[in-house]
């Protein structure tokens, strides 16, 4: 545990994946009401009218949910989302998973502002055309690619793992990741191709809070120089296996490579020792110290 959660854990929203899904049911409900005002209109992430004074679209846009006119599929989006949420809150903490949220927020909140200044830079500061510009595109600052950054997650943490695609097709959560990243790609490659390259900010924001999650979860942990020094000396110290011992076992679980062949095990920097731990493990144990 870091020092930084030591003193900030305690405030870390617990279930926030069932609150989340909450908004995104109210935001359903404002969208598919009997009423001629378009509310959700005056909730969206606008930086033009943030600088405005319309300071509550920094946090108001949280309740515009992913587009979906299908309620079968909306009903099935959000089972996933909760099944996906609820799963890395328990294998990250409640804090880490906290974190990771609230980084794609921030981070969409800036990327909604550097399409802001991107078009202001096109435009030439012409405010009658920016204001509509801006008000098209700030649907697209809403929560979908923050949902998309938990599946990236999720399919990092357990690539192994197999979901039914379409309720039919066995699929592992690698290849739907991966799949995934490559339609991202795809789009960012479209719309610098079409000249709208302020619609890629979005797309990339969700990628960044992926990618930090990525360096800094402990994925690289087996290229760091401790690392590397600790397993040549391991194995040095070990010359040969003798006949029925495993190479690799799980400190937590006692799992080995003869359970699972396509078990990963690492070391743990943070625990006193040469503590080796399986992929399932390895971020959710308590370090020895």
């Amino acid at each position: 545990m870091s020092n930084f959660e030591k003193k900030f854990g305690k405030y870390a929203i617990n279930n926030l994946t069932i609150k989340l899904i909450i908004c995104y049911i109210i935001g359903y409900v404002l969208a598919y009401a009997p009423i001629k005002v378009n509310i959700l209109g005056f909730l969206t992430l606008n930086p033009a009218l943030v600088l405005k004074g319309q300071v509550w679209r920094l946090f108001t846009w949280i309740f515009i949910p992913p587009n979906d006119s299908n309620l079968f599929f909306i009903l099935i989006m959000l089972y996933f989302y909760y099944s996906i949420g609820t799963t890395m809150e328990r294998v990250w903490g409640t804090y880490r998973y906290n974190l990771y949220i609230f980084t794609g927020f921030i981070l969409m909140i800036v990327a909604s502002f550097l399409s802001y200044l991107v078009l202001y830079i096109q435009l030439g500061g012409q405010s009658a055309y920016l204001s509509g510009m801006m008000a098209s595109v700030s649907a697209n600052f809403n929560t979908y690619y923050i949902n998309m950054s938990i599946l990236l997650a999720f399919a990092a943490t357990f690539p192994d793992n197999v979901i039914l695609f379409m309720f039919i097709i066995p699929l592992k959560m690698k290849w739907l990741g991966i799949f995934y990243v490559g339609y991202l790609i795809f789009e960012v490659v479209t719309y610098i191709y079409n000249g709208v390259f302020f619609a890629c900010f979005p797309i990339l924001a969700s990628l960044c809070t992926f990618g930090i999650f990525w360096l800094t979860s402990g994925r690289f942990m087996h290229l760091r120089p401790r690392e590397v020094k600790r397993r040549n000396e391991f194995k040095k110290s070990v010359k040969m296996t003798p006949p029925g011992v495993t190479k690799h076992k799980c400190a937590f679980c006692g799992k080995t490579e003869e359970d699972n062949p396509d078990l990963e095990f690492r070391f743990c920097s943070k625990c006193n020792g040469n503590y080796e731990y399986c992929q399932e493990h390895l971020f959710t144990h308590t370090h020895v110290k």
